[in-house]
């Protein structure tokens, strides 16, 4: 699982970073509100957690434009704030959670858990891909026509690198961290998605020369 921090405060962004790695999660801290905006396409994150006042672009203006874009990472707003307008303006800009500084580590670990449990519920196991296509995310199955295309491990973990990002770019680098997790040839990431292709009925995987490939829906 990966996480995203946004927080100026660089003792307690050391301390949180510290903490969710002793417990199993990779985390990639940041303090500065645009670079994090753009880390979210650059890498694939399970979770976001946004302190509200930082450099550039605030934890709001950036969870905003991220909803706008149509990304649905869960986050979670780290922040001393505690007027009743600024909880609402949180939860309208898509939000699923609020931790009032100062915080203990272990309630942050609690409301994490609760965070990614309640997004998983939500989000339904079985995504169209196109007409008659189907991907369960369960049961890691692709049914066309209710019958299972058979695909190799590596092959479901690149489709689900796309499911996941549907609609944004990924990039070789994010096919490298998420399905092999070291460095591997680009050309070896594109000889197993042309295989991934090829066992597809529909062409809905689209290449973007020079900068990688896409599901659109």
């Amino acid at each position: 699982m990966k996480i995203l921090l946004l927080e100026d405060e660089y003792s307690l962004r050391i301390s949180v970073e510290e903490f969710l790695s002793d417990i199993g999660y990779e985390v990639d801290g940041f303090m500065d509100g645009l670079e994090a905006y753009e880390a979210v396409y650059d890498r694939s994150y399970d979770l976001l957690l946004l302190d509200v006042n930082v450099p550039t672009l605030s934890g709001f203006d950036m969870l905003k434009r991220l909803r706008e874009d149509g990304v649905k990472t869960p986050a979670i707003f780290l922040t001393s704030m505690t007027e009743m307008d600024n909880l609402k303006e949180g939860y309208k800009r898509g939000c699923c959670d609020y931790i009032r500084k100062p915080f203990d580590l272990e309630e942050l670990e609690l409301r994490i858990d609760q965070a990614l449990a309640s997004h998983l519920q939500n989000e339904s196991s079985l995504i169209e891909l196109a007409e008659n296509l189907v991907y369960d995310l369960k049961k890691s199955t692709l049914l066309y026509n209710d019958e299972e295309i058979v695909l190799r491990k590596t092959e479901k973990e690149l489709l689900e690198v796309l499911i996941k990002n549907k609609n944004s770019i990924v990039s070789m680098q994010m096919f490298q961290d998420e399905v092999w997790g070291e460095y591997v040839e680009p050309a070896t990431i594109r000889v197993q998605l042309n295989n991934l292709k090829k066992k597809l009925p529909s062409d809905i995987i689209q290449n973007r020369r020079g900068l990688g490939y896409i599901i659109e829906r």
